[in-house]
C-alpha cells in the first residue's frame, strides 16, 4: 500500500506540472517583452526604434578640464504622449539623466544642452552643445 500511495503522490505531482507550465510561460513572456534601452552621450545624432512598454534610459556625463566644468541639463521628450518621463535629475559633476517609458506609436525626441560652468577666475566659452536622440516608438 506505501508503494502504492508513493506512486500515486508522484503521479498527481506530475500531472500538476504541465498544468503549471503555460501560466508561468506566459508570464515570463510578457515580462521578457518590454526592453530597457539605454543611451549615453556617445548616441547623439541617433535615431532608435521602442516598442510601447520600453523604457529608455539616457545617461550624460559631464567632465571637467582646465578650470571648466561641461554640464549638461535634464534630458527632456519633445511629445510626452509618446515618451513619458519617469525620472530625470542632474548631479553637481555635470551628469544628467533621465528614464522615459514609451506610451503609444509615434515619433518623439529627447534632447538635452551641455554648457559650461567656471570654476571661480575662468571664464566659460559661449558654446552649447546640442544632444538628441529621436526614438520611433510602433
Amino acid at each position: 500500500m506505501t508503494i502504492t500511495l508513493a506512486r500515486g503522490a508522484a503521479a498527481f505531482a506530475l500531472a500538476l506540472v504541465p498544468l503549471s507550465l503555460p501560466a508561468a510561460t506566459h508570464a515570463t513572456t510578457a515580462a521578457q517583452s518590454a526592453q530597457r534601452l539605454v543611451l549615453t552621450n556617445s548616441d547623439n545624432g541617433l535615431s532608435v526604434s521602442a516598442s510601447p512598454g520600453d523604457d529608455v534610459e539616457i545617461r550624460l556625463t559631464g567632465y571637467t578640464a582646465d578650470g571648466l566644468t561641461w554640464t549638461w541639463s535634464t534630458p527632456a521628450s519633445s511629445d510626452s504622449t509618446v515618451l513619458r518621463m519617469t525620472a530625470g535629475r542632474t548631479a553637481p559633476n555635470g551628469d544628467a539623466s533621465a528614464t522615459f517609458q514609451a506610451e503609444g506609436d509615434g515619433t518623439a525626441t529627447i534632447t538635452a544642452q551641455g554648457h559650461c560652468r567656471a570654476d571661480t577666475d575662468r571664464a566659460c566659452p559661449l558654446v552649447i552643445t546640442p544632444w538628441k536622440v529621436t526614438v520611433d516608438v510602433k
